[in-house]
């Protein structure tokens, strides 16, 4: 089983409940808008990371694609920012991942689920922060969203459960 953590709109802010979540996870998925080379750096330390550029990533227009695709365990999926920008050929397609709107979504529509998984950097539109984690087994999978506000809250209530800084 492969567990892959998948976040958004981080916005030069990389939290540390994300990072904890992020560290138990095979491969990271980031759908864009990190502003900062050095956010990018630290989600690339943590692994194998696909990441798209976003709207706001006009530093790294030469170094990430605005689209990806790419197969984890069996599972293809489409990688970009906006989802105006999703291919129209999406028959290879199990998962199409992007960001932007900053609010969580998730349905499946004919078969393919659409995943956005709202931001987890800075709060913004009066919106919560999110993200989700995907386990993937024999090219199946399961997703779960993630509140940080919820992580936050069990990280400071048991201490056994890391210290935030």
């Amino acid at each position: 089983m492969k567990r892959v953590g998948i976040i958004s709109d981080t916005h030069d802010v990389l939290r540390c409940e994300v990072k904890e979540i992020l560290k138990g996870c095979d491969a990271v998925i980031h759908g864009g808008d990190i502003t900062t080379e050095e956010v990018l750096e630290e989600i690339r330390r943590l692994g194998n990371v696909y990441v798209v550029r976003g709207n706001n990533d006009w530093r790294f227009r030469e170094k990430l694609q605005k689209s990806l695709r790419f197969e984890i365990e069996g599972v293809r999926f489409f990688l970009t920012h906006d989802k105006r920008d999703v291919s129209r050929r999406l028959e290879d397609v199990d998962v199409v991942i992007f960001g932007h709107s900053h609010k969580y979504y998730q349905e499946t529509i004919d078969g393919r689920l659409w995943l956005n998984p709202g931001a987890c950097g800075r709060p913004r539109f009066g919106l919560g922060l999110t993200m989700a984690v995907m386990e993937i087994e024999g090219g199946q999978f399961q997703v779960e969203k993630i509140s940080l506000d919820s992580v936050k809250k069990r990280l400071f209530e048991d201490p056994r459960k890391g210290i935030l800084r």
